[in-house]
């Protein structure tokens, strides 16, 4: 739900693409929620729900929106944040762990993202997760399961847990052979540069990452997106 992490993904990809060795490169996705609070609100959109939290005005919101759009378009994403559902983001997350467990996480992610910023889906509704869920290759009997229940539960909440512990306060945030950290959509030039890096010192990691520098947009924990 956060705009920058579908950038962010774009631009990493970019990076991942030019990387001589991607193929021995394992992307692995994890949970983390910014608002683990959020009360799914289908009569909002994503443009109310920011100006009634926090105070701005109508003009001011589309002022800030636009800014992400143009983002978003310069690396090919649609962004419509007037159709964008303000929902609870955890039976998400859920969903991407069971899609993990099967190898798609990745295109789970996609998929979700797409439903979020672009389609005006409800990523908190089951029989969305569902369609999502089926539409990229999942078991409906295995997805209905998952979410009628409280598998991978468990799951999302250790990966915030471990998230925490490295220090995450905001996202994206990118850990390169748990060694090197990149916080932000940041240029693909970074990402590469933290690939080539990381993959030259192949080695067991440190317990807390070491970030490296940039400017990326992000969002954290306390609600700012810049």
């Amino acid at each position: 739900m956060c705009p920058f992490c579908y950038i962010g993904k774009r631009k990493f990809e970019e990076a991942l693409a030019a990387f001589p060795e991607k193929d021995r490169v394992e992307v692995v996705w994890k949970s983390f929620q910014l608002n683990p609070d959020m009360v799914t609100d289908t009569s909002k959109n994503v443009k109310e729900y920011l100006a009634g939290s926090k105070g701005w005005t109508a003009e001011y919101t589309d002022q800030v929106h636009k800014q992400v759009t143009d983002m978003a378009r310069e690396v090919g994403l649609h962004y419509d944040f007037d159709r964008a559902v303000i929902a609870n983001s955890f039976d998400a997350h859920r969903l991407i762990q069971l899609a993990k467990s099967r190898g798609m996480g990745d295109a789970a992610e996609e998929s979700l993202f797409r439903a979020y910023f672009t389609e005006g889906k409800n990523t908190a509704d089951h029989d969305t997760l569902l369609a999502l869920g089926t539409g990229i290759g999942l078991d409906a009997r295995q997805v209905k399961e998952v979410l009628d229940g409280d598998a991978f539960a468990g799951e999302v909440k250790q990966d915030i847990y471990e998230a925490r512990q490295i220090g995450v306060r905001g996202v994206p945030y990118f850990v390169f052979n748990d060694k090197y950290a990149v916080s932000g959509a940041q240029h693909p030039e970074t990402f590469l540069g933290a690939l080539t890096q990381a993959f030259s010192e192949w080695e067991p990691g440190k317990e807390k990452p070491a970030e490296l520098p940039g400017d990326g947009a992000s969002c954290t924990v306390d609600g700012n997106c810049d």
